[in-house]
């Protein structure tokens, strides 16, 4: 019985970790596209470092990261009309962890290029596929929490896949 409710805990932090937490669709799809588009930007086809890939996206997101947080907080600040708190400083920094999140596994599979794992393209590919899968994801997650029509969950999920594929097309130019 037990075991019967550790197993849907675990999926539910897995794709928390994964995906982000319910209601932080924003961040999530926006570390989604900053991960993409240095990924695009940071490879040149054949040769690509993916170790030095890897690096320049997690250097990327932390520092979008950062501003974010701090940009937030000074929007706070000044709303509240005084400085913030550190528990409330706090609430912002973990309110925005959906944007680093989001390039744990396409920095995952760039390291697994790294390591010899994979080929260097096909973990530029596979990092990017994870983008795509990503922002379909949220896609349908913005739908569902915004309780849309099929038709509305149509377009949302498009438009997020439509976004993901124009960047991958980006790379598909950068690459030839």
């Amino acid at each position: 019985m037990e075991e019967d409710m550790i197993a849907p805990m675990r999926q539910r932090r897995v794709k928390r970790l994964l995906f982000g937490p319910a209601g932080r669709v924003a961040g999530t799809v926006y570390g989604t596209i900053v991960v993409m588009a240095t990924i695009t930007a940071g490879s040149h086809g054949p040769g690509t470092d993916p170790w030095r890939l890897a690096i320049v996206v997690a250097v990327t997101v932390v520092v979008l990261w950062i501003a974010h947080v701090y940009s937030h907080a000074l929007a706070e600040s000044l709303q509240r009309g005084r400085r913030l708190d550190r528990a409330e400083l706090a609430s912002v920094t973990t309110r925005e962890l959906a944007i680093p999140a989001a390039a744990i596994a396409p920095i995952a599979a760039l390291v697994l290029g790294g390591l010899d794992v994979v080929r260097e393209q096909t973990a530029v590919w596979v990092a990017l596929g994870i983008g795509v899968a990503t922002l379909t994801v949220e896609g349908a997650r913005y739908a569902a929490l915004e309780r849309m029509s099929r038709t509305g969950t149509f377009v949302s999920v498009g438009l997020n896949v439509f976004l993901g594929l124009v960047i991958v097309s980006l790379k598909a130019l950068v690459a030839h």
